[in-house]
């Protein structure tokens, strides 16, 4: 039995799919006009461990996380570039699915884009004005009207007269009152615009989602996610939206990621202290980044730093030694060390609490390769690999892994070829008697970074 805290109801669930068996997933996505930061990769990582988990489950899930390809800041930055608003939405997307392959993160089901769901969105607004939830403005725009939607602050648990009292409206807009926001933004024929009942224009922010993922997975769907800055107003106007034109209820499960922090603050491009995920791979493997988000749990702020990274380095380097020199074979059927593990995951995707019983198992392979017990710490192995792959965590060879040393680039580090033909150096010293000369060997290795371990199997390596 899975338990998700659901944003909606503010407390943990049963989750009880609309369909047995099938769970319907939409997750908001980049808008690509900038490359990702690493609250994106939070994002991403999260959802994608979701998605892994419930079909570890046995769920056949449907995953959809959309692309915004058609906004205010696309066009401002296209216009800075001087190039069209599809070369660069072009260029960012190819960027963006390069920065989640080398996260491991698995595609989604469908990826639709706003710019392709434009009759979507028109027929969308013309429900909702056809049902008295919006209304055409004398400067050409189409507007929600917040206070015609009897349920408007039910996610976010924010009151009507609170959000008026606060809200404010700029003189361009001809809005009837100032919590409404826009559908439809009017716009000269021959700007990057579509044509629609209202004229020449293009979408609203909010009204591409309701649009997208009722087109693709209906009307009522089960779980619907996003990073933390979503929820107002952005996910509170989807439900609007999408309520105020099907009737019916939009999300039985609101899922929430946790902020990245730098000093305190939520990692964002509007506060330019946000360090993109590709700058950050250029000086960490992928893997430890994966890793560092996966530490902790999806609804939490995690604070990034340098020693945070260097952490999770150290964390997956414990992982990798427990299986260094094994053949992993994991036992059919599920374990002790299964159950555990998904009775972490099953109270709200616990990946802190799962991780805490992989690094108990990593222990007792230690214990048993010590104890020389090696068909029992490969089976233990193999069951560390398997669960380890539901994170998305664990899949390298482990002297792959060492021999990276953790790192993206290397530099003028010595290659592999070149550590290995001083190592056989050392090795003829050694058999030469000559341990004066090897032990010069081994202390050059370390001095650039590279530490031997000899076993009576042998010299293995790794940087450090």
């Amino acid at each position: 039995m899975i338990q998700i805290y659901n944003t909606l109801t503010q407390q943990k669930e049963e989750f009880k799919p609309i369909e047995p068996g099938k769970v319907r997933m939409y997750v908001c996505g980049m808008t690509v006009y900038d490359y990702c930061h690493l609250g994106h990769g939070r994002v991403l990582v999260a959802f994608d461990v979701v998605t892994r988990y419930l079909r570890h489950k046995g769920y056949e899930v449907t995953y959809v996380r959309n692309i915004t390809d058609i906004d205010d800041k696309i066009l401002r930055r296209a216009a800075e570039n001087h190039e069209p608003f599809t070369t660069l939405t072009e260029r960012m997307i190819a960027a963006m699915h390069e920065d989640e392959r080398a996260l491991g993160v698995i595609a989604p089901t469908r990826e639709p884009r706003a710019t392709a769901h434009i009759d979507d969105i028109i027929e969308m607004i013309q429900t909702l004005m056809h049902n008295g939830y919006a209304y055409y403005a004398d400067n050409g725009d189409v507007y929600f009207a917040v206070e015609k939607f009897e349920g408007y602050g039910k996610l976010s648990k924010r009151k009507l007269d609170e959000l008026l009292a606060g809200a404010r409206v700029n003189v361009e807009e001809a809005k009837k009152s100032p919590a409404d926001f826009a559908l439809w933004k009017a716009a000269e024929q021959g700007d990057d615009s579509w044509s629609s009942p209202w004229g020449y224009g293009r979408p609203g922010w909010h009204i591409e989602c309701s649009a997208m993922s009722t087109a693709c997975l209906g009307d009522t769907f089960d779980i619907h996610g996003g990073g933390p800055d979503l929820m107002f107003p952005h996910h509170e106007n989807e439900i609007a939206q999408s309520e105020g034109a099907t009737g019916k209820p939009f999300v039985h499960v609101w899922m929430h990621a946790g902020a990245v922090r730098v000093n305190k603050e939520k990692m964002s491009k509007s506060l330019g202290n946000f360090f993109t995920i590709r700058e950050i791979l250029a000086q960490y493997s992928a893997e430890v980044v994966r890793y560092f988000l996966v530490a902790s749990h999806y609804r939490s702020q995690i604070d990034y730093s340098p020693e945070s990274l260097s952490e999770a380095q150290n964390a997956l380097n414990r992982f990798y030694s427990a299986l260094r020199g094994l053949q992993a074979v994991a036992p059919e059927g599920k374990t002790d060390w299964d159950a555990r593990f998904e009775a972490a995951m099953d109270d709200d995707f616990n990946t802190r609490e799962a991780l805490t019983v992989l690094f108990e198992l990593a222990g007792h392979i230690n214990r048993a390769k010590r104890m020389e017990q090696m068909s029992d710490a490969a089976s233990l192995a193999g069951v560390l690999v398997r669960l380890g792959a539901i994170l998305g965590l664990l899949q390298q060879d482990p002297e792959a892994y060492f021999q990276s040393g953790g790192v993206a680039e290397q530099g003028d580090d010595l290659s592999a070829e070149d550590i290995e033909a001083m190592i056989e150096a050392r090795a003829e010293a050694r058999r030469q008697k000559d341990f004066a000369e090897g032990d010069r060997i081994r202390d050059e290795l370390k001095a650039r970074g590279i530490v031997l371990d000899d076993s009576r199997e042998g010299t293995t390596w790794r940087r450090v």
